[in-house]
């Protein structure tokens, strides 16, 4: 019997509800033919967003969204999305998959989906192709309240009141797709560009992101503290879990036990890159100022197969709640550094929460993780262990358990516990240091590590409740069936 042991006398700093984040980029079909389907059409929407997705989302719980990229960001022109839609510039979205994009959906309709889900907005901003002054218009356009060219052209464009902007970046993988520059030139690029973002409302001021390091580039995430620190509230990090590499990536359904193992190693492996991270980090910035933001992260499998390959649409099975489960865990433990994460993507793109056929929709298991984790929102962290024994892959061995626990306000601790075996049960012993227990339930998402949601009514994977445990003076004992991810909320 594995032993997990919750201190709540030793706390780790609140659980930033953006941790729980989503991304959605112009990319496939997660803007249009996903989430947006315009006023005109026959599916029910309120001012072009599709109603069904918008009921889910906040059902989940979404607390803010990123938008509109990604490698889109950096060749994304605002001004093209404003004003009258028929009047909107059509160009080429040479990213992914050489589409029209209309830019039907711009500012605005990125607004009013976030008043819609009442989440925060993140919005990326365009330095790899677009100009400093272009980007200052940007926040002007949205934020000022005054007399100003761009205050008065977004009154015209039928939006009287400024937006309030939580989270502005500056420029996307500007190592890569946004532009391949140097970690110092972008670094002189981001202060360049960041000296005229202005906050132009007391009460709105603009969290800033610095494009941060992809993967384990360290040397990107030193010379940008070294150069940059006093002038970002945070810094970026984007990883992908994948099962072979970038070359060699398994099909997101009939996948071999091996990949199984190579992909959930793979994503522990987040762990130690963010622990290699804040360790730059805390060297140029002891008091820990700068805030990590993972801002993309999540499962990247083979596209579906009859899939235009450039929109990324892949179905999601529990090996993916697998992922997502562990990886919420990881970020939780690491509250007080990690201020926002958002997983990649919303709808119909790599690891979404929905998809959708038409006027058909589905919550993937992913879906359901990420609506079982809300309770750590706003919790406060707290220390927890858990004995495990180790899986084997190709890439190494990891722990078949992995856990995160807070407790809110008034002393309720949430669980999370990931079984990763696609096998094996495990058997635990939790004790909670100085409480008593008063009350314990449970829900838990399981299936066989392939099963999936699909669009002939088959869901095999959802929450249910769980009833293999058994409470005790000081913690409780249960039984996580193999492929699992349970969540405890335990009253003291």
């Amino acid at each position: 019997m594995e032993k997990y042991l919750i201190n709540p006398n030793k706390k780790i700093g609140t659980i930033s509800k953006d941790i729980y984040g989503h991304f959605s980029e112009h990319l496939g079909r997660c803007i249009y033919d996903g989430i947006f389907v315009g006023e005109d059409s026959p599916i029910p929407n309120v001012n072009g967003m599709r109603s069904d997705i918008v009921e889910a989302l906040r059902d989940m719980g979404i607390p803010v969204l990123r938008w509109p990229g990604g490698c889109f960001a950096d060749e994304y022109h605002w001004m093209d999305g404003v004003g009258d839609k028929s009047q909107r510039k059509r160009i080429i979205n040479t990213n992914w998959g050489g589409v029209v994009e209309d830019n039907s959906f711009g500012t605005h309709e990125f607004m009013e989906l976030c008043r819609q889900l009442d989440c925060d907005a993140y919005i990326n901003g365009n330095v790899g192709s677009g100009t400093v002054r272009e980007m200052s218009e940007w926040i002007e356009y949205m934020t000022f309240d005054g007399v100003s060219p761009m205050a008065e052209l977004r009154r015209k464009n039928g939006r009287e009141e400024p937006w309030k902007v939580k989270y502005f970046a500056v420029g996307n993988e500007n190592w890569g797709c946004g532009g391949n520059m140097t970690p110092d030139y972008y670094a002189h690029e981001y202060d360049r560009y960041n000296s005229f973002i202005k906050d132009y409302n007391k009460d709105n001021h603009i969290y800033r992101i610095a494009c941060g390091p992809n993967t384990a580039d360290y040397d990107w995430t030193e010379q940008l503290m070294k150069i940059s620190r006093d002038r970002m509230d945070a810094l970026s990090l984007h990883y992908y879990t994948l099962t072979n590499g970038w070359q060699d990536k398994s099909p997101c359904l009939d996948y071999t036990d091996g990949e199984y193992y190579r992909m959930v190693a793979h994503a522990y492996g987040i762990d130690k890159v963010i622990d290699g991270h804040l360790r730059v980090m805390d060297h140029y910035d002891p008091e820990g100022k700068v805030d990590l933001v993972v801002d993309e992260w999540g499962t990247w499998h083979d596209v579906e197969p009859g899939t235009n390959p450039g929109f990324l649409y892949q179905q999601s099975t529990m090996r993916d709640a697998v992922v997502a489960g562990l990886t919420l865990n990881i970020f939780n433990k690491h509250a007080d550094r990690i201020k926002m994460a958002n997983i990649a993507q919303l709808i119909n793109v790599l690891q979404a929460v929905i998809l959708t056929d038409g006027e058909k929709m589905l919550l993937t298991p992913t879906y359901y993780i990420f609506k079982m984790y809300k309770q750590h929102q706003l919790n406060t962290a707290i220390d927890s262990y858990i004995t495990s024994g180790m899986l084997d892959s190709d890439k190494g061995a990891f722990p078949q358990l992995i856990e995160s626990a807070s407790m809110d306000e008034n002393g309720v601790i949430t669980s999370t516990i990931v079984n990763a075996s696609m096998t094996d049960s495990a058997e635990i012993k939790a004790q909670i240091a100085d409480r008593s227990v008063t009350d314990i339930k449970a829900e838990i998402v399981t299936a066989d590590p392939r099963a999936y949601n699909d669009f002939d009514g088959r869901h095999p994977v959802e929450t249910t409740e769980f009833d293999d445990f058994a409470a005790s003076a000081d913690g409780f004992t249960a039984k996580l069936p193999a492929c699992s991810i349970v969540k405890f909320t335990v009253k003291c």
